[in-house]
């Protein structure tokens, strides 16, 4: 363990119920649902009063209500929780010198060697003040040796509180806690740590490496040593115009408005795809044109956080209709994704059903075992060549090759990628 490392957590309070709240104060000391409001959705957030009955997120709404019938669900907007969220991240931003935003309602703040000008926690209680003044919602902070052991601190003194855990209190501090609130643990890992007996942080401390390498592989390893509270991980920087995104330039300029729409869908499905895979949402859209002539145009859109196909589709062929202002032919077009941040998409929660969800989940399987082109929206895809008895004709690559043509248009669908990380700064690679 880092001995000196100082590591604080910050976690709103059921961040899109407070958000709920501070628009409405009639909510306040009230049982309040977020999502759920059909019954085969699911709970997203929910009010302390409201976990008094069991009730927490991921449950479904079914379920929430028969345990609590006088709750008050509520649909809930996804745009103003984004704003909220960016209100917070600028307050951070302005008052420390290193943070990482984990998710839309969480940052991890190193402070190391911070304290010989003034005290840590005196510093983040301050902080955790400024944020409630500024923005009228609750939050928790815990401030510890490395990034698990802060979040342990966080959750155990939530909500409205602070804690502060030295290095010579981290195992007292984990010993007695149940297993499961080591971040990392999920239900089937937890179901087979009970099997073993394992309920207690202690306990888990205490089994040998090679058995959980055996039990659990890498990952067992990984939880034995949060155990122990220890976590070498960094705090790493947040950059808010972190994106991705891909432009394809045309061998022949065109003003095929079907053929633009069906592009753009596919760059996005293939961006969506890769935020999924690295677990990141984004709360902003671009779309880029070039004319015949070189003029370039663009136009972006906040939108609330999200990685689903459907809806960023929809967002970027109506960006793509602002632009096409001019009966002219184009030459490239281009899609950019930014204000990336960690987390998952919130199932049955706006703008999207359980059905839905599950159907990406399981085009993602077969894109990650199959490759990205494996599955793909039938819009994009041309239609087979087919004979004079309109019988289509089946390519056989052992009587075939590819002639000239073919092999130009198969250029053409090449999508060079690029990810920007730094504020002005693009690299760009060849996919």
């Amino acid at each position: 363990m880092q001995k000196d490392k100082h590591i604080i957590h910050m976690d709103q309070d059921a961040f899109f119920v407070s958000v709920e709240v501070r628009k409405n104060s009639e909510l306040i000391g009230k049982p309040v649902i977020i999502g759920g409001s059909s019954d085969r959705g699911v709970v997203a957030s929910c009010s302390y009063e409201a976990r008094k009955f069991g009730i927490h997120s991921a449950m479904p709404a079914r379920t929430a209500k028969m345990l609590c019938p006088q709750a008050i669900f509520l649909k809930g907007n996804m745009d103003e929780y984004s704003k909220a969220s960016h209100e917070i991240t600028e307050i951070i931003t302005q008052n420390v010198p290193l943070f990482e935003k984990a998710s839309i309602d969480e940052h991890y703040i190193d402070m190391t060697g911070m304290d010989r000008f003034f005290g840590c926690m005196k510093f983040a209680s301050e902080l955790r003040q400024t944020i409630i003044k500024e923005t009228g919602l609750p939050i928790s902070f815990g401030l510890s040796v490395n990034k698990t052991v802060a979040k342990v601190v966080t959750n155990e003194c939530k909500p409205d509180g602070q804690m502060e855990i030295t290095y010579p209190e981290v195992r007292p501090f984990l010993n007695p806690l149940a297993v499961h609130k080591i971040p990392g643990i999920g239900d089937a890992t937890y179901r087979k740590l009970s099997e073993m007996g394992v309920r207690k942080i202690e306990t888990l401390a205490e089994i040998p490496q090679d058995l959980m390498f055996k039990i659990l592989g890498q990952h067992g390893l990984s939880l034995l040593q949060k155990a122990n509270g220890i976590d070498l991980s960094p705090v790493v920087p947040y950059r808010e115009r972190k994106s991705i995104g891909t432009q394809t330039t045309f061998e022949n300029d065109s003003m095929d408005i079907s053929k633009m729409r069906a592009i753009l869908s596919g760059m996005v499905t293939n961006l969506t795809f890769e935020l999924r895979s690295q677990q990141k949402l984004t709360a902003c859209i671009t779309v880029t044109i070039r004319y015949s002539n070189f003029e370039t145009v663009t136009q972006q859109a906040r939108i609330p956080y999200t990685a689903l196909d459907s809806f960023l589709i929809d967002k970027a062929h109506d960006l793509f209709k602002k632009l096409y202002s001019k009966r002219m032919l184009l030459r490239l077009i281009g899609v950019k994704l930014s204000h990336l941040v960690s987390g998952c998409e919130q199932i049955s929660l706006y703008h999207t059903s359980e059905e839905e969800y599950d159907l990406y989940q399981a085009m993602d399987k077969v894109r990650q075992h199959y490759g990205v082109e494996s599955v793909v929206k039938a819009c994009i895809v041309k239609s087979p060549p087919r004979d004079e008895n309109d019988k289509v004709i089946k390519y056989n690559p052992r009587k075939q090759k590819l002639n000239k043509e073919e092999g130009e248009e198969r250029k053409k669908s090449r999508i060079r990628t690029f990810i920007n990380s730094d504020i002005g700064s693009t690299t760009k690679l060849d996919g």
